[in-house]
């Protein structure tokens, strides 16, 4: 059956992008596209925070970076620090670029730790653009500094979920979207073929459609609730369960950090997002560990200012449906699974799904290869991203609370095991089926945590070593004479795109 009308269920951040997205497929056809939503539904999220895939997501709208930031008070982003996770005290930047470049077929930590073997004693951090730029609180964009022999800068957003949302609306809106006020009441299927036919409303209309798009968060009105489609948990392996986000003000007046902050407490994580003007913060904990009153007070005895909301409290289980694409429904955002923010990969996977829909839709009806392909390809993206979260748990040398002793002696999925231990041994990091997280990125939290390299390729010891050491020296330069002219991120941010104080 053709699809003449999609109608996509929720609006915040899920809801919007898909609508966004989707609604360029509006030009040169006739496609009903409808987004319901309720305003008495409140939506999570009170700052978010992206990865570099997301920039891209921005271009395929054609929205303009700079008006897009100034209307969601938004910052730039290079990666994300790690506080008190490997241990008390200890830290890390996990950065969006690479450290240096490969050379003679080597990735570039190979030959630092070849380097270091023979005396050279920088730290691999000296050797990517981000990072230092990071430290020092500059940014700028690869464009701006004109010069082809600099290491190029990848970014992405520090962004208010819900004003996203609403620009997002706007640019749904104008290109066709209907925005429909109201709650589902209840869900009709097809008594022979079992797909989503039509959503009825409380004290409205009932809204027939041809496929679904199921952006109602934690509760999967279509997904689970209608087509009972079935959760696998990873609680075993991610045991954190409850959030409580509180946005405030910084009251010191400094400007925004161009990175996102992770801060490991006793029994969990302290997000910070710095927009423009306020930071979004937030308190990931495990309720077997740690009560609600205890997290609220340790994240208020912890942030930059006054709060300028209440707390706002969050259950979750970690975990994902088990299908995505089920009859006529896809599911996105927090509808289709759940994994805590650690990596700023919510807004990812969101993004992700859209693109994979988009590629896999024909309008010309479902059929059982799409949904195949798009809930085989979905559960290694998370199961992926599922492993890397669970090494920031894993490999840590705290033993100060019952939580962080069970995280360190927890069993971990296989494909983890040999991860780490290819990587104690000479540094191997093999990245499979177009895995998101680079060979840079896993380098940097084993390292940053704590797990060493006991050796590396034992093709780095064939390369000139004086040429090595040349082009290393040559790096190093290049990245200090970068961040040196760069501006302050504040100032770039003041000049690029202001946004109004909230």
């Amino acid at each position: 059956m053709a699809i003449e009308h999609i109608v996509i269920v929720g609006g915040g951040t899920a809801g919007w992008m898909a609508a966004a997205a989707l609604s360029r497929l509006r030009k040169n056809r006739e496609l009903a596209i409808t987004l319901v939503e309720s305003e008495e539904i409140g939506t999570v999220g009170v700052g978010e925070a992206t990865i570099p895939p997301f920039v891209d997501f921005q271009t395929l709208l054609e929205i303009d970076e700079s008006e897009m930031l100034a209307a969601v008070q938004g910052s730039f982003k290079l990666g994300i620090q790690f506080v008190n996770w490997g241990n008390v005290g200890e830290s890390y930047i996990h950065p969006f670029g690479n450290y240096g470049y490969q050379m003679g077929g080597l990735s570039f930590h190979h030959i630092w730790h070849h380097a270091k073997s023979r005396g050279d004693n920088r730290p691999i951090q000296v050797f990517n653009a981000e990072t230092m730029a990071a430290y020092f609180g500059k940014f700028a964009k690869t464009d701006d500094m004109k010069r082809d022999d600099l290491p190029p800068i990848n970014y992405a957003y520090h962004i208010n979920a819900t004003a996203y949302a609403a620009f997002l609306r706007k640019y749904a809106e104008a290109r066709g979207v209907v925005r429909t006020e109201g709650k589902v009441a209840d869900v009709r299927l097809d008594a022979e073929t079992g797909f989503v036919t039509s959503i009825a409303l409380e004290n409205g209309p009932e809204i027939a459609a041809d496929f679904f798009v199921d952006c109602t968060g934690f509760r999967g009105l279509l997904i689970e609730q209608a087509l009972e489609t079935g959760y696998e948990e990873w609680t075993h392996w991610l045991p954190c369960n409850r959030a409580v986000a509180l946005p405030c003000n910084r009251d010191d007046g400094a400007p925004p950090p161009p990175f996102t902050k992770a801060t490991a407490h006793k029994a969990g994580w302290q997000w910070q997002v710095p927009l423009q003007h306020r930071n979004g913060n937030g308190h990931v904990y495990c309720d077997a560990y740690m009560s609600a009153d205890e997290a609220t007070d340790i994240l208020i005895a912890n942030i930059a200012g006054k709060p300028t909301a209440d707390p706002n409290h969050l259950r979750f289980i970690t975990g994902r449906r088990k299908k995505f694409w089920n009859k006529n429904v896809v599911a996105l955002g927090l509808a289709a699974g759940f994994m805590e923010p650690l990596e700023s990969t919510s807004i990812h996977l969101i993004n992700t799904g859209i693109n994979k829909l988009i590629a896999l839709l024909s309008l010309d009806g479902v059929n059982e290869a799409q949904q195949a392909s798009f809930n085989r390809l979905t559960a290694k993206e998370y199961e992926k991203i599922r492993d890397f979260l669970i090494l920031h748990y894993n490999a840590t040398r705290r033993d100060d609370s019952d939580f962080w002793n069970y995280c360190r002696t927890m069993s971990v999925p296989d494909s983890l095991t040999e991860k780490v231990e290819l990587f104690k041994m000479n540094g191997q990091i093999f990245r499979e089926d177009d895995e998101l997280f680079t060979e840079t990125s896993w380098a940097a939290v084993m390292m940053g945590q704590g797990i060493s390299m006991n050796g590396h390729n034992a093709m780095a010891a064939t390369l000139d070593q004086a040429e090595t050491h040349k082009e290393l020296d040559e790096i190093e330069k290049s990245i200090r004479f970068l961040v040196q002219h760069m501006p302050a991120h504040g100032d770039y941010l003041a000049r690029y795109c202001p946004a109004k104080a909230a």
